[in-house]
């Protein structure tokens, strides 16, 4: 073999070699907005439910994982441009998302409701007619398109529920429609504000519950990610991470 022909068999080498890495690190993609479920704490870094979650399936099957920050919106295409393998965002399973993207087994039942300013609203009947901040791209954005937007109702999106929130706080919107959790979360930390009416649990929108979106195809991750859930169910770790976000 000359030196240029064994040159170009080291490149290959290498460049399989790189592959091999590559392929060897599940790449998750997250929305990193989203209290309790992912969020950025104050030394930068990436904390919440589904974090600590998928990195125990990632321990309980040997995956090497990270973890990347995008906006919700993009989540769904990027795993279809195969950017990334797996997003976990407290996403839905719904049959429109099904189409684009397979999901594992459910890992948190959801539900959704409306906060608004304490005592300004008496029912939602009330609000049948009111802009209503939502983040991009949710299920909570097209249930009002779907459900609502006929009555009058009109569905403002945000670059994340926290935008939302923070309009309603500084007076420029009246109602924010998100995950019960998510408002949970910031009721507890934001006085004069409540929640109106009773959690919507539509199974086309949120009755099912989150699932993580793997790229359509993939059934060899899928599977893994199926038997990493079930063993931190099995074991109690899931129990101890849903505590410690959700107490009672």
């Amino acid at each position: 073999m000359n030196k240029t022909v064994l040159a170009v068999a080291l490149l290959a080498s290498a460049g399989l070699a790189t592959t091999a890495v590559q392929a060897d690190e599940i790449k998750f993609v997250t929305n990193a907005a989203y209290a309790p479920f992912e969020f950025v704490d104050e030394n930068n870094e990436m904390q919440g439910f589904d974090l600590e979650l998928a990195k125990a399936i990632c321990e309980e099957q040997a995956l090497n994982c990270s973890f990347h920050n995008q906006a919700f919106d993009s989540l769904i295409p990027s795993l279809k441009f195969r950017r990334y393998h797996a997003a976990i965002a407290a996403m839905d399973i719904t049959p429109e998302r099904a189409k684009q993207v397979d999901f594992s087994d459910i890992y948190y039942e959801n539900s959704a409701v409306f906060v608004t300013p304490q005592d300004k609203f008496d029912s939602l009947d009330d609000i049948a007619k009111e802009t209503v901040g939502v983040q991009n791209g949710t299920s909570h954005q097209k249930y009002i398109q779907d459900q609502l937007e006929a009555g009058g109702m009109t569905a403002r999106p945000y670059q994340s529920v926290q935008d939302a929130l923070l309009d309603m706080s500084n007076g420029r919107l009246e109602v924010v429609f998100a995950d019960t959790a998510v408002v949970g979360d910031w009721l507890a930390k934001n006085d004069g504000y409540a929640v109106l009416g009773e959690r919507v649990t539509d199974d086309d929108y949120f009755g099912t519950g989150f699932g993580i979106a793997v790229t359509k195809g993939n059934k060899e991750l899928l599977e893994q990610l199926n038997k990493g859930l079930a063993a931190v169910k099995a074991n109690g770790r899931y129990e101890t991470i849903y505590q410690k976000y959700f107490p009672q």
